[in-house]
């Protein structure tokens, strides 16, 4: 059995691969970093062959390698340090690119096929395109919707924060909650349609469109333009670069 893990800014995300059948996923918060006595019962359950990670955190990259280290762990191939996502980037600083985007991009080409765009909802959002000759070109990057929501409470006087929940029913919000959260949604699934219409009249209109992260479900249902949606999409191409 393999484990892949995919440490993101809010949540760090464990799979467990049995050849190419994830058994189980599970995940706790990034913070704090003390992932000693998470990892030790994991590992008292499974027998790992090999461990692979990605991340965006190096604090808790660290925190992880010290655990594994702890616990006797060979050493774990960590994407970016010792090992690299087998795709042709041509971002201008390919060291730029954050791994998890650069595994997105290779799950997709394996498990899809290409010319696609890959849509990622966390922290961050991120589109990555991915041309007909399989290679990552680059994307956009912008606020969540869970960072935007705190902003918003933030930068505002009287705007409460809410928690992402029951989506909303109407596009008219009848409450300051209610708006908000119609805002939020509506909002970004008509940027979402928008951003992928003008990249699908760059690629071809039969692009394939690719969902996936933590708050993808929130944003999917009120999108037209998603080929699938793929919420395990990073887990997967993880366990295929160690195939």
């Amino acid at each position: 059995m393999n484990l892949a893990i995919d440490i993101g800014n809010s949540s760090i995300t464990f799979g467990i691969f049995k050849d190419n059948n994830l058994l189980k996923r599970l995940s706790l918060p990034t913070r704090p970093y003390c992932y000693n006595i998470f990892l030790s019962k994991l590992f008292r359950h499974y027998a790992f062959e090999a461990v692979i990670a990605a991340s965006v955190v190096p604090d808790a990259t660290k925190a992880l390698e010290n655990a594994l280290k702890q616990l006797r762990i060979k050493k774990p191939l960590i994407l970016g340090k010792n090992l690299v996502v087998p795709i042709k980037n041509l971002y201008q600083f390919p060291k730029q690119v954050g791994q998890d985007r650069l595994v997105n991009a290779f799950a997709v080409i394996e498990l899809y096929g290409a010319p696609a765009i890959v849509v990622d909802y966390g922290t961050a959002i991120t589109f990555d395109a991915i041309s007909a000759k399989k290679e990552y070109l680059g994307g956009l990057i912008l606020p969540g919707i869970e960072t935007s929501l705190a902003a918003l409470e933030e930068k505002t006087a009287l705007l409460p924060r809410i928690k992402l929940s029951q989506p909303p029913k109407n596009i008219i919000g009848k409450n300051t909650r209610e708006s908000i959260l119609s805002g939020v949604i509506f909002g970004f699934a008509s940027l979402t349609d928008g951003v992928v219409k003008k990249l699908k009249h760059k690629f071809g209109k039969n692009t394939l469109v690719i969902g996936t992260g933590g708050n993808i479900k929130f944003i999917s249902p009120y999108c037209q333009e998603f080929s699938a949606i793929d919420i395990n999409l990073t887990l997967k191409g993880l366990n295929l670069i160690l195939k």
